[in-house]
């Protein structure tokens, strides 16, 4: 059937020395995974099950480019987190089944509209305009997996203009890799192209603009950008 509109093609995250990208299809986020960052915004720490929220694939900005700062905010927080690139299909997935799951992980910016998010959960109402819009998430260069084995040991940090701002490790997670891909699959069927945004240490701040960031995960590429 022809479409009435021509549409894009799907976003592709570069590979780290690699002549070929990474299409990407939807993007999973987990929310409240760093007990600290859960504490710093006035939440309750839950550790029975992690949740989810998502963003569209066209939500999506490469390292080395300008985000521009989104209209109906005064209040523009930045995220640091592991990103976990999907390399096959897992649905209600058992821990033997987990070798080979993972592609390769990046550095990603979950940019939030804080105030946004603020007033939707004093009201009842759903995140979707404080999480998901142009440039809200922010992935750097993908690693491949094979190469960072030890990747739940890495720190992560975050600098805004050259300051240090989060800083945490991997392996603080109240909920790992492998536990978010064993409960996430029980949703939904995972495969290639989707990527999973794992959660934000304590630290988050708001930017503006003329703002540059910096995000580091010991073993990846570095992400950067800068707020125009």
């Amino acid at each position: 059937m022809k479409p009435v509109f021509s549409t894009s093609e799907p976003p592709i995250l570069k590979v780290t020395g690699r002549n070929y990208g990474y299409p990407v299809r939807r993007i999973f986020c987990v929310g409240r995974n760093y007990a600290e960052h859960v504490l710093e915004l006035g939440n309750k720490v839950e550790k029975k099950q992690p949740f989810y929220f998502t963003k569209s694939a066209f939500s999506l900005l490469g390292s080395e480019k300008n985000l521009t700062y989104p209209p109906m905010t005064n209040e523009l927080h930045h995220e640091v987190e592991l990103v976990v690139a999907i390399a096959k299909p897992l649905q209600k997935a058992k821990r033997e089944e987990l070798e080979g799951s993972i592609f390769g992980y990046a550095c990603g910016l979950d940019m939030t509209r804080r105030d946004l998010q603020s007033l939707a959960k004093k009201q009842g109402k759903p995140w979707d305009m404080s999480k998901d819009f142009d440039g809200s998430a922010i992935v750097g260069e993908i690693t491949e997996a094979k190469k960072v084995p030890e990747i739940q040991n890495a720190n992560l940090k975050l600098f805004l203009n050259d300051k240090i701002q989060q800083h945490g490790q991997i392996s603080d997670m109240i909920h790992s890799v492998d536990e978010i891909l064993l409960d996430l699959s029980k949703y939904t069927q995972l495969i290639p192209g989707d990527i999973i945004m794992t959660g934000t240490p304590a630290g988050v701040s708001s930017v503006k603009k003329g703002d540059f960031l910096v995000a580091k995960i010991d073993g990846l590429t570095d992400l950067k950008v800068k707020i125009t």
